[in-house]
């Protein structure tokens, strides 16, 4: 079981994403008013906590949705946990469709700091079933893996 640490959203690509306390995953779409939501495989993107921390302490100055995170997850390697595998959030059920994505363009992250996580421990998600979620929500596995 992990938590959600922290929901991000923003209204157009290519730029940081703001916190917010609370956010609706919406059914097929993603993150309600999220810029990168869509019909298309990548509606959720995942980063843990964790490793966000690691990189503040190599000396990255990052804030809450500098990576294009949707949730900070505390408590799971994400990048360790297999493509098909269901997340549940309350009502909420995403299905994890990819992990990591190329860099094609290095994002002002890499540029100031030399690194970006995301391509690398970042995951991604389709959203089968919709609800409400808030920061401190807890979210669990479905099933084995």
């Amino acid at each position: 079981m992990g938590k959600i640490c922290g929901i991000c959203t923003s209204t157009k690509k290519g730029i940081g994403k703001t916190f917010v306390q609370n956010g609706t995953l919406v059914e097929n779409f993603g993150l309600e008013g999220d810029a990168h939501g869509g019909n298309w495989h990548r509606q959720v993107s995942l980063l843990s906590k964790e490793k966000i921390e690691d990189f503040k302490n190599r000396g990255g100055n990052v804030d809450n949705g500098d990576f294009g995170e949707n949730l900070i997850v505390e408590g799971f390697d994400l990048a360790k946990i297999p493509i098909g595998t269901k997340f549940k959030i309350n009502n909420a059920i995403l299905e994890i469709t990819q992990i990591g994505k190329e860099c094609h363009s290095h994002c002002a992250i890499y540029h100031s700091v030399g690194d970006c996580i995301m391509p690398r421990e970042g995951i991604f998600a389709i959203v089968l079933k919709g609800d409400q979620i808030s920061v401190g929500d807890t979210i669990d596995i479905i099933g084995d893996i």
